[in-house]
């Protein structure tokens, strides 16, 4: 079951269209990773999902009905720009959060000394937010933001500043959460992160969803015109070799012999190559090199550059 599904968005500013015919679908207790270069359209779309803002055209549903105006107190976010009121208290400010989300007062005061102390930052009630560091405020709004228990978590760049240290604690709090039923839009622009937290991913371009679908399939598809073979012989082989549609782009020596990465061209086969390099050596293993999501962002963000 999809917890959210936005419908063909259109959302345009002026002569400026900032969402074209967008879809997304968001599985029920899984990360989904929306991505896209800086002006691609993903901050218009989470604030339209947000009810922040509404679209020209299209629509948005939430746990099989029609996006109301009370389903915003199931969903938590954690926007790119933090918005903590400098002059409050922080645990003042924790409490107040919580109560807009409609969480009672003593169950509020229980749960976020709970979190204060889970993410060591108990001593800090009583200062004010502009007395902490930028690490240390993130980790106040991320409190406020999963304290309701949120069915769908929205985070914007959740990780930006934090140290590795911090970076870890909070990847662990989206995993459990996500382990505990909740489902996740991660906005990010940390590959790393997609491929390690993700379940399925979208990614928008020029306000148009260029790609879509399970992370390891993702990467699958991009996947199938390079693979590595490790080989002995008395010598490399040589670059100007001439293989059938397909081309050495690299090689190395290990203990095994020596190993070479290929790229197959739209008519090749793997097995048509093995077959002429069985001719000149001893194959020893074969595997397809499955690309990052880095390397596959980076080739559509830049294809109609």
């Amino acid at each position: 079951m999809e917890v959210l599904i936005a419908d063909r968005i259109v959302k345009r500013f002026s002569n400026h269209t900032a969402l074209d015919q967008v879809s997304i679908n968001v599985p029920q207790g899984k990360v989904f990773g929306l991505l896209g270069p800086n002006g691609a359209g993903k901050t218009t779309l989470i604030r339209i999902i947000n009810q922040i803002t509404a679209p020209d055209s299209g629509s948005v549903s939430f746990m099989g009905h029609p996006f109301q105006a009370e389903d915003i107190f199931k969903i938590g976010y954690l926007p790119e720009e933090r918005g903590l009121y400098k002059k409050m208290k922080v645990g003042e400010q924790a409490l107040y959060f919580a109560r807009l989300k409609g969480v009672p007062q003593k169950q509020a005061m229980e749960e976020l000394k709970s979190w204060f102390i889970k993410f060591g930052i108990q001593a800090w009630w009583d200062r004010k937010i502009e007395e902490l560091s930028k690490g240390m405020a993130q980790k106040v709004q991320f409190i406020t933001t999963v304290l309701h228990k949120p069915q769908l978590l929205i985070l914007d760049e959740p990780f930006s500043g934090f140290d590795p240290v911090n970076v870890q604690l909070i990847r662990d709090e989206i995993l459990f959460l996500k382990a505990n039923g909740c489902s996740i839009i991660l906005s990010t622009h940390n590959m790393e992160s997609v491929e390690e937290l993700c379940d399925s991913i979208a990614l928008i371009d020029r306000a148009k969803v260029v790609l879509d679908g399970d992370v390891d399939d993702v990467r699958r598809r991009y996947g199938n015109n390079r693979f590595e073979v490790t080989y002995r012989a008395s010598e490399a082989l040589s670059y100007s070799i001439e293989l059938p549609f397909a081309r050495i782009v690299s090689q190395g020596e290990d203990k095994n012999g020596y190993s070479a990465v290929i790229d197959l061209q739209s008519q090749g086969s793997v097995n048509g190559v093995l077959a002429l390099l069985l001719s000149q050596s001893d194959i020893v293993s074969v595997r397809p090199l499955i690309p990052r999501m880095n390397e596959i962002f980076i080739k559509l963000v830049t294809a109609k550059s």
